[in-house]
């Protein structure tokens, strides 16, 4: 629970679990005859107003004029929109910008007076808009590259606002948008300089990827440019799938360390149980159709092989808390293809019934179905005719998690030992990562 100070208004949310819903209260401090100080050195409770008294969905303060609330929720709207209510007609609720028929919108601020700054996740990638805060029109479109929106800085009262951004090629630039102008103007206020390191030298494709069911997967391919498809290139896919959580674009030393200077071709797979199309897109890969996410992340693996991006023995897939779960259970599912796997943080049994872990049972369903512990296969086990080698494996786990506890690590690894070609490592600290 948290508490928001609106001068006149204190909002209280109540959230349950890692689904996206929360009760909505408030307190009008104007009802209180000597304000919050009559609560000084007493143990009484705020006379708090149920506007939203059920999980049902997910609400979140807007602006508001005295009191009239604009809210941004996920009410019969799985990709959000924005409504109004009006709190003393708290049965009468409006929609001021509808919900989107494909994108996302993640985020909307009100700046300029009467205005409000929305953030569409349009495609994986963010768009920003000017709109009306009465009305909920269109007004500007505001120029923004292939990327992500990392936050936005901006009070209602203000005609200036600054926006951070950033993509696998731009390690951050801070934007400077003066509203006041006929035209939005977008200037660069700070950007991020890597010595070293040269944008023009690789380039960024997205590719939409059919699944086992059809459903089009998302995936960014980032490379050095003109690269040769000749089926040999190290190839190091990434997935998480999970939580409502979406994986825009953004900047790693890390990898293009790895693309520059050993050729490696990364990949981010935007496979289902993520936030990239709304709350749609999170089902379809939670619970009875975990499954899903699975399948997903197999068809952009093998997109990668029969396009020459490379061969099964130059992929490796990696993934950390949730995406360990999804990578250790690809290798259960679909030995063949993996033949170099890398395991980060791998969730490894059924761990929705250990510490706080518990509280995400809501995600993951039938475990014992995928469960990468309860499924690992004997090398004498055979598959379609085929003999079942596990792929060179690394486990990393952290002994202090308390959301993936390493027992999930430490138990597959007992498991799977005489199968696997495991390296156990003890990392003590983390040094910086030089460029060059």
């Amino acid at each position: 629970d948290w508490v928001c100070n609106l001068l006149q208004y204190v909002l209280l949310y109540i959230e349950e679990g890692c689904d996206p819903v929360n009760k909505l209260y408030y307190c009008d401090l104007s009802s209180l005859s000597n304000g919050l100080e009559s609560f000084k050195g007493s143990n009484g409770m705020l006379p708090f107003v149920k506007l939203v008294d059920s999980f049902e969905a997910r609400y979140t303060l807007v602006a508001n004029d005295d009191s009239e609330f604009t809210l941004l929720t996920n009410k019969e709207a799985p990709r959000y929109k924005l409504v109004r209510v009006d709190l003393k007609k708290p049965a009468l609720w409006s929609d001021i910008l509808p919900e989107d028929e494909k994108d996302v919108l993640e985020s909307a601020d009100a700046v300029n007076s009467n205005q409000i700054l929305v953030c569409y996740l349009s495609d994986v990638k963010h768009v920003l808009q000017i709109r009306d805060l009465k009305t909920g029109n269109l007004l500007h479109r505001l120029p923004l590259d292939v990327g992500s929106v990392s936050g936005i800085s901006g009070r209602r009262e203000d005609s200036e606002i600054f926006i951070s951004f950033t993509s696998f090629l731009t390690p951050g630039i801070i934007y400077r948008c003066n509203l006041a102008s006929e035209v939005p103007e977008m200037k660069i206020f700070r950007e991020i300089s890597v010595p070293g390191f040269d944008r023009t030298d690789f380039e960024v494709k997205q590719v939409f990827v059919s699944s086992k069911d059809g459903t089009k997967i998302p995936m960014f391919i980032v490379s050095k440019k003109n690269i040769e498809l000749n089926g040999s290139n190290p190839v190091l896919l990434y997935g998480y799938g999970g939580f409502n959580i979406s994986l825009p674009p953004s900047f790693s030393v890390a990898r293009l360390v790895l693309a520059r200077n050993l050729g490696c071709i990364f990949c981010i797979a935007n496979i289902r149980g993520g936030g990239e199309y709304g709350e749609e897109w999170h089902k379809a890969g939670s619970l009875s159709k975990k499954q899903n996410c699975f399948d997903d992340f197999i068809s952009a693996a093998e997109f990668l092989v029969s396009n020459d991006y490379t061969k099964p023995e130059r992929l490796c897939i990696e993934g950390g808390s949730n995406g360990g779960l999804l990578v250790a259970a690809c290798m259960n599912q679909v030995t063949l293809i993996y033949i170099d796997l890398k395991v980060v943080m791998a969730a490894s049994g059924p761990f929705r019934v250990f510490l706080i872990s518990a509280l995400c049972s809501n995600m993951y369903g039938l475990v014992l179905r995928y469960s990468p512990l309860h499924n690992v296969k004997r090398p004498w086990e055979k598959s379609s005719d085929q003999s079942c080698q596990y792929p060179s494996t690394m486990l990393l786990t952290a002994d202090h998690d308390d959301r993936v506890v390493p027992l999930h690590s430490l138990k597959l690894l007992a498991v799977s030992f005489p199968f696997i070609q495991l390296k156990v490592v003890r990392v003590q600290t983390l040094q910086p990562v030089a460029f060059s």
